[in-house]
């Protein structure tokens, strides 16, 4: 299991990703899982426990299920990854760690001063021994992240124009992104988010792309499990 394709669950509430999560666990393969969490500020729209309808008493239900001990499943075999897409990101994770999760990903843009954002992060999660990671617009420059390289484990770089919603058509100018940023770090690893199919899958990996992220594909497959096998194949 060498978690290369990570499945991804936008959650509309807490049974849709409990049965999600339940449908990647029963895939024996499956070694890594994201989480999106959309906020519907600094992306939308926003998901559980954001979503609208009632947002309160959505975010008492996810903080019950941590305080209850509550867990995502089989965290001894499957690596979770939350995907903050939140303008609160360094506050958001709480709850998910203590249900497991052990990877953070924190959008470059939603921060102002990405140094004391991070700087903040490792105050408030270092004890967690998490793997903390940047992803970056495709609209972004690599200039925004380049200078706190030492201080993450991975770059995830997004390959659709509009974060925040699955089933969206691939952006290809992530390609040269993704070439420049290898080019002069070649010791990072590298993910990709949004739009990966088996059509594009194969170039990223030659790329040097260690990591796809993939929701709509495998999600909404008429065989989850199969649609996983042959992305898993790549």
């Amino acid at each position: 299991m060498s978690g290369a394709i990570i499945p991804a669950v936008l959650p509309a509430n807490r049974e849709d990703l409990e049965r999600k999560l339940a449908l990647l666990a029963a895939i024996p393969s499956v070694a890594r899982v994201q989480i999106d969490v959309v906020d519907g500020k600094f992306a939308a729209p926003a998901s559980w426990p954001y979503a609208v309808g009632a947002p309160r008493s959505a975010a008492a239900e996810l903080a019950a299920w941590a305080r209850e001990g509550g867990a995502l499943p089989e965290p001894w075999r499957i690596a979770y990854e939350m995907d903050l897409m939140c303008l609160d990101a360094e506050r958001a994770a709480d709850e998910w760690l203590a249900l497991g999760a052990s990877r953070l990903t924190f959008h470059a843009e939603s921060a102002i001063d990405l140094e004391r954002f991070l700087a903040a992060v490792y105050r408030r999660y270092g004890e967690h021994c998490v793997s903390v990671g940047l992803a970056l617009g495709i609209g972004s420059d690599l200039s925004l992240i380049e200078p706190h390289i030492r201080q993450i484990s991975y770059v995830q770089f997004m390959g659709i124009a509009t974060i925040g919603r699955q089933g969206q058509r691939f952006d290809s100018r992530v390609f040269e992104k993704i070439r420049a940023f290898r080019a002069r770090h070649p010791g990072v690893a590298v993910q990709v988010d949004g739009g990966v199919s088996l059509e594009n899958a194969k170039k990223l990996i030659a790329l040097g792309v260690s990591g796809l992220v993939v929701g709509s594909a495998i999600l909404r497959a008429r065989d989850p499990a199969a649609a996983f096998a042959k992305l898993d194949a790549l």
